[in-house]
């Protein structure tokens, strides 16, 4: 595995962090309150960030979602690239990809997604069946889909577990306000018009691709909440000397720094994978995993180490920590994400093992005749484990 970016995901993601530090700033953050900021999309779509993501792949999305993750920028870029982008390239028609991809790229268009399948969502009525573009008439609801208020289209997963491409515009909408602002929604079903995006395998596809890219963005809600927690800790001052001069104020930053590296490694190793094409359902798992356990831990030592300061609900740090307990929500609980990947873990099929012959000695060693010490042995006493005789005692 080789996690070192590539040129163009270098570029890509320095651009990425000039644009999010100099626009997604605390005061517009502020005024953006629970919406999505239209200028900060804006820009990121003129920059042609969007459409890079086909060129630089998953593991250069995973690297600018850990930008938008350090400033906490109110946009549905991560929805639009794993919902949007990547699915439509990955497994549309080549009609789909001609008709839906540019306006992604672009930005008119926005995508989310109602991902894992639902069980009330089903498909009542086939309105065309001609493979993978087949379109139907789907009834049902998901009660919580991110950014789905700004979204134009909505990936649907059905009890099946099918894909299905909805316009919102046929659908209903009802907006759901959650612990961070990201300008979600419940949608409902009733015989909305949809079409079919992708085969048996895409839905595995797309929710491995959706769990590593936000695990990504959970890793840069981290590294930003322990970044203000160290400078807060630097330059606050108690008893004459820093914060940070503790002990215990170091031992908790230092947790915490090893877990945001754990949620970033994981998630670029499941990333790597999934770009060379490799099977990355285990690896995604884990990465979610860690950016909901470690995730959390990450948050609240962020606002603990601010001291009273962290309590304020207008800090910037307890943005930091709404984002960090959403993406734990919505990735799902590490006792549920466990289950799934034991599950994965046990369904695998074994690999076959091959038959080995006698075990050849190797290195320096050498067959020794046991009644002989060996050659380790010859310049060290021997010791006596006998019980001593009552003479010696």
């Amino acid at each position: 595995m080789d996690f070192t970016p590539t040129e163009e995901q270098a570029a890509a993601q320095e651009l990425a962090a000039r644009i999010f530090g100099d626009l997604s700033t605390h005061e517009r953050l502020v005024a953006a309150g629970t919406g999505t900021d239209a200028e900060l999309w804006k820009a990121l779509c003129m920059a042609g960030l969007p459409a890079a993501v086909e060129d630089i792949g998953l593991l250069g999305l995973v690297l600018l979602l850990e930008e938008q993750g350090r400033t906490t920028a109110q946009t549905p870029f991560a929805a639009t690239c794993v919902y949007g982008l990547l699915p439509v390239a990955a497994h549309g028609t080549e009609e789909q990809r001609a008709r839906l991809l540019p306006a992604l790229r672009e930005g008119t268009a926005v995508a989310t997604g109602a991902l894992p399948a639902h069980a009330s969502i089903r498909p009542v009525r086939s309105l065309q069946s001609d493979g993978p573009a087949s379109s139907a008439r789907l009834t049902g609801s998901a009660p919580l889909v991110p950014w789905l208020r700004d979204a134009t289209h909505v990936l649907v997963a059905d009890a099946e577990r099918a894909l299905w491409l909805v316009r919102t515009a046929d659908a209903e909408v009802a907006p759901v306000e959650t612990t961070a602002p990201w300008a979600a929604g419940r949608l409902e079903l009733s015989e909305t018009p949809a079409e079919r995006l992708g085969g048996p395998g895409a839905y595995g596809s797309v929710l491995a691709m959706s769990r590593t890219a936000f695990a990504g963005l959970q890793a840069g809600v981290c590294a930003g909440s322990l970044a203000r927690a160290v400078e807060h800790t630097s330059t606050r001052e108690q008893f004459g000397r820093p914060l940070s001069t503790n002990q215990g104020v170091l031992l908790r930053a230092a947790d915490a720094h090893m877990d945001t590296e754990a949620i970033r490694v994981t998630a670029y190793e499941a990333a790597w994978r999934q770009d060379e094409g490799l099977d990355a359902t285990a690896e995604a798992l884990t990465a979610a995993w860690w950016a909901s356990e470690a995730g959390k831990r990450v948050v609240h030592a962020g606002q603990h180490l601010h001291g009273g300061t962290g309590a304020d609900l207008d800090h910037p740090v307890h943005r930091h920590f709404l984002w960090g307990r959403q993406l734990d929500a919505y990735l799902g609980c590490g006792s549920e994400l466990l289950a799934e990947l034991g599950k994965s873990l046990a369904e695998k099929p074994a690999e076959p093992t091959q038959p080995t012959g006698p075990r050849q000695p190797t290195g320096r060693t050498q067959p020794t005749d046991p009644t002989q010490p060996s050659e380790s042995m010859e310049s060290t006493e021997l010791i006596d484990l006998k019980e001593p005789s009552r003479e010696s005692r």
